[in-house]
């Protein structure tokens, strides 16, 4: 089967993907917070950039290498870490990994993942990053960072955008629980699965191994928060630049929409920002990522990382654009995942190659450096 003739578009692999997915699954995978309107307007601000087709510019070869945090990548988008990926496809983590690294390209393992740094790190090439919600134990955050690198992790993330956990109405709807269990409402939703239940049962109930070491699961809890809520603070410059002073290697910060914050970011030290309102999960009024991204952009010399609604090469084109240097995503890998299991990920990421290369194509564009002047409206 030729997957670029049976899947040439994310929306198909999305609509496979809720297909082969137990209910409460894809509602974690695809919700947002509240009406779920910062969500929208993630891509609608996205549909709102407009460039300049060219014409009469003969052949083109493009070359779509990124240079970023030290590391040389063969394309300009990579993978962003999502908590509980394993629940999404079983062994979603090292899948992912391995995909990335075969493609040249950045992943980044969530510090809720369903498998350890332990576990991943191998599969990174020595180029992995990984993701800090930030423990508010001094011992367990040394602990956790020291473990990261050592399991050749050498990019640290922090996300600074979760003071508070959002509520995602339609996930709590579907019966999802935390810690889970498997209700005779979950348990009807998986035997209608018959592809994601068996892979789930070779593999294993998902859980939260990395964090498990410092907290056991707790009952009770509410349906969108997990246990990473007991460890877990809201961090301030105090606490940034404690990780700055014990982290050796490239440090980021993750969930920047101001650009006062990107210039107090740089002149604290770090390595790179990155533009996200957590694709909407967790604030609904929120702008959208793409709207404060040139702001940032005009606000610091550092390298730019964007997510938030990306669906296509021609929106990564669009954040390069406006001035982000990597562009991640989170949900389509997952979609690719849930839909075509391990062919999925290289899939999606020869899919939305050729879509960039279309695109360049379309507006005369050999690098990714020619695609800003091709912008018209934003």
């Amino acid at each position: 089967m030729d997957l670029h003739t049976t899947y040439p578009g994310l929306d198909d692999l999305k609509h496979r993907a809720r297909a082969r997915l137990p209910k409460f699954v894809w509602e974690y995978l695809d919700s947002a917070t509240g009406a779920e309107a910062t969500k929208h307007r993630n891509r609608a601000q996205l549909d709102s950039i407009l460039m300049r087709p060219s014409i009469l510019h003969g052949p083109i070869e493009h070359d779509l290498t990124t240079r970023l945090l030290g590391d040389t990548w063969s394309l300009p988008f990579g993978v962003a870490p999502v908590g509980m990926s394993g629940l999404i496809w079983p062994d979603a983590e090292r899948i992912l990994a391995r995909n990335a690294a075969r493609a040249g390209i950045p992943y980044c393992l969530s510090t809720v993942a369903c498998q350890t740094p332990e576990q991943v790190g191998r599969y990174t090439d020595g180029k992995g990053w990984f993701q800090l919600y930030p423990p508010k134990d001094p011992e367990i955050r040394q602990d956790m960072i020291t473990r990261a690198r050592d399991a050749g992790f050498r990019t640290l993330v922090l996300t600074v955008d979760l003071p508070a956990p959002s509520r995602r109405e339609r996930q709590t709807r579907s019966g999802l629980t935390q810690p889970p269990r498997l209700t005779p409402r979950l348990l009807a939703q998986i035997a209608a699965r018959p592809p994601w239940a068996l892979a789930t049962a070779i593999n294993g109930r998902p859980r939260m191994p990395t964090i498990a070491k410092y907290a056991p699961d707790t009952p009770g809890m509410a349906p969108t928060e997990h246990i990473g809520y007991i460890l877990r603070t809201s961090p301030d410059w105090d606490y940034l630049r404690w990780l700055r002073d014990h982290w050796d290697g490239p440090f980021v910060v993750k969930g920047v929409l101001n650009a006062s914050d990107a210039t107090a970011l740089e002149q604290a030290g770090v390595d790179g920002i990155w533009v996200s309102n957590h694709a909407g999960r967790q604030f609904d009024a929120a702008p959208a990522s793409i709207e404060v991204l040139p702001d940032i952009r005009a606000a610091t010399a550092l390298p730019i990382i964007f997510d938030s609604g990306v669906g296509g090469g021609l929106d990564i084109l669009r954040a390069i654009a406006l001035g982000a240097d990597m562009v991640m995503m989170g949900r389509a890998w997952h979609f690719a995942l849930a839909a075509l299991g391990r062919d999925g990920p290289p899939h999606l990421t020869e899919m939305f190659k050729r879509d960039i290369e279309a695109n360049m194509g379309q507006i005369g564009a050999a690098r990714l450096s020619d695609v800003a002047k091709r912008v018209i409206s934003q």
